[in-house]
């Protein structure tokens, strides 16, 4: 068993993971999410073949082949509607950074949340064409798909992307990322506290490991939140382990939101304390992943020598 090649690093960085080196001394590096994917769902209107039944609070959701589903649509019409603008407010409000995981289609049909998040500064990565599964696509269909999904959102936020994270992701996605070429990272990973090198078909490149536990979908799933209390609880103690380790082996943090879940008053109550919390921590960072990109790659490429093949 140990001979054969595996495909999988389940070794990691081991007993010692590396110094970060975060700008000022940093204890921990806490990263926001805002996952943009209202109007790009499956919907029979995008030509998919059923209606969306994935992260909404219509609870145990099926596909309706064929059909419109007018309440899980006008769900994801409150996100762009409504919470995206109490997300935009309350983080601009505090100053932290935010990486957008946008969905090319979704961002095309709303160039007026594109303004106000280039306007923030906020880094715009790529959630895909559209938010559907890649599981089923075979190599060529989810290769055609990540070439149209950097076009359209080329076209929709005036730049290419430079990050990526699908999330209904196939075996073959972050290869795929890869040998497209022109990303800074890829986030398709919840695998470390830390980003770590792979290598591909055009060599090394980061890997910025995202998170499910740290993240408003589980307001919806069963055994999840159930208050914003629930929410800034969890978001609370994570954050205090992570600052606690931060003394002697700094980490990330990643926190991931949507504008239709979070987004909801009495979730965003939640999210609200949680960033008053940090607020009151001194050696905190709040970077875009870009950011965190790229102090990788300016502060540890000696780190990528040594990375695992996807091949």
């Amino acid at each position: 068993m140990t001979d054969a090649k595996y495909p999988r690093d389940l070794r990691g960085y081991g007993r010692n993971p590396p110094d970060p080196r975060w700008p000022d001394r940093a204890r921990v590096a806490v990263q926001f999410v805002v996952n943009f994917e209202e109007g790009g769902e499956n919907n029979i209107l995008h030509g998919d073949p059923a209606s969306e039944a994935f992260l909404s609070d219509v609870l145990g959701a099926r596909p309706w082949p064929g059909q419109r589903h007018a309440n899980i649509e006008s769900m994801f019409e409150y996100g762009s509607r409504a919470g995206f603008w109490r997300l935009w407010r309350m983080l601009t409000q505090h100053d932290v950074g935010v990486s957008v995981f946008g969905v090319a289609s979704a961002l095309a049909r709303n160039p007026e949340i594109v303004a106000a998040m280039r306007e923030a500064n906020w880094d715009i990565a790529s959630h895909g064409l559209k938010w559907i599964e890649h599981r089923n696509m075979t190599v060529d269909e989810e290769r055609a798909s990540i070439a149209e999904a950097i076009a359209v959102h080329t076209q929709a936020t005036g730049e290419r992307p430079i990050g990526w994270y699908t999330g209904r992701s196939s075996i073959n996605t972050n290869a795929l990322v890869m040998e497209a070429g022109g990303f800074l990272y890829l986030s398709d990973s919840y695998a470390d506290d830390l980003p770590y090198w792979v290598t591909g078909a055009n060599g090394p490149h980061v890997v910025i490991p995202y998170t499910l536990d740290n993240n408003d979908m589980r307001f919806i799933n069963p055994q999840g939140f159930n208050t914003g209390e629930d929410f800034f609880t969890y978001l609370k103690d994570s954050f205090d382990v992570l600052y606690a380790e931060g003394d002697t082996a700094p980490k990330m943090m990643s926190i991931g939101l949507h504008c239709r879940l979070v987004g909801r008053p009495g979730r965003a109550a939640g999210l609200q304390r949680f960033l008053d919390h940090i607020a009151r921590h001194d050696r905190v960072w709040t970077p875009t992943r870009r950011q965190i990109a790229q102090h990788w790659h300016d502060h540890h490429q000696d780190l990528a020598a040594n990375a695992p093949s996807l091949s």
